[in-house]
């Protein structure tokens, strides 16, 4: 293989190890560069989102965005470059999430409103996710979504309590307050107050001016509480049960458990 050949790969090797890997000097100087512009790009943004540093500094702001995006583009165009398979990258969601993150500045140019979609970029702040390596542990948590999925027919039916709930008190609280003056001119507007009120928000848009709708608030005040612990009780159970089904496959799927518990004479070599 002649030296023209070679040298592409080696060029693409060096990268691939500098972009993706972290076990050089220059692959970490490369991840703490794009940490920085990663966050000055996303505080950019969100700058750019006020209306009076806009007024003042928005042609600083334009050229900074434009610094990042540029940067961003050529970083995206190395890791399709240096990648061994640049189709699984550009379809996965770090891929994804590296093409959202530039590409809103090029669609403001050519179409009209589409500066728009800027707020998009935001999501350049996903990408420390990658560059520390915390996706790794972000599998930790599908434990957590299968103890979710595992109760999912309690909290469904949780949910429609909750929801026949709400309905009957507002029903019940338009009948009071109705003619009141104090907001609940309607039933759905009622039942958004029961909503409101159940979960222990408490806006206090819509409040009752009638001595028994003030008593059926206090009352679905302190029911409120009680309703939320319900799915937080639900799931946990179902994740400590999860747990302790992990736990017991992983004692025995390892051998070291697996073996007998005997020992052995230190003399004949006979098991006791």
């Amino acid at each position: 293989m002649s030296s023209e050949n070679k040298m592409p790969d080696s060029i693409r090797h060096r990268l691939n190890v500098i972009i993706f890997g972290t076990d050089t000097f220059a692959g970490k100087l490369f991840d703490v560069v794009l940490i920085i512009a990663i966050i000055l790009s996303v505080a950019v943004v969100m700058l750019d989102s006020v209306a009076n540093v806009r007024l003042n500094h928005g042609t600083a702001l334009g050229r900074l965005e434009w610094f990042f995006t540029i940067m961003f583009t050529v970083e995206y165009l190395l890791r399709i470059y240096c990648t061994p398979r640049p189709l699984h990258y550009t379809t996965s969601f770090f891929g994804i999430v590296d093409l959202l993150a530039i590409i809103p500045t090029y669609i403001g140019l050519v179409i009209v409103g589409g500066s728009a979609l800027g707020v998009i970029r935001v999501l350049r702040v996903l990408r420390i996710f990658r560059v520390l390596k915390l996706a790794l542990y972000v599998r930790e948590a599908n434990l957590l979504v299968a103890a979710m999925v595992a109760s999912r027919r309690k909290i469904l039916v949780f949910f429609f309590a909750v929801i026949t709930l709400v309905i009957i008190l507002g029903s019940i609280m338009y009948v009071v307050e109705r003619g009141q003056n104090s907001g609940f001119d309607s039933i759905p507007r009622s039942v958004y107050w029961a909503i409101v009120t159940l979960t222990t928000v408490g806006y206090g848009d819509i409040s009752p001016q009638t001595a028994l709708g003030q008593f059926i608030s206090s009352i679905v005040m302190i029911l409120g509480y009680s309703i939320i612990a319900v799915p937080t009780g639900i799931v946990t159970a179902q994740l400590v049960s999860s747990a302790k089904t992990l736990s017991g496959t992983s004692e025995t799927c390892n051998p070291e458990h697996n073996e007998s518990k005997t020992s052995k004479c230190p003399h004949c070599g006979k098991e006791i």
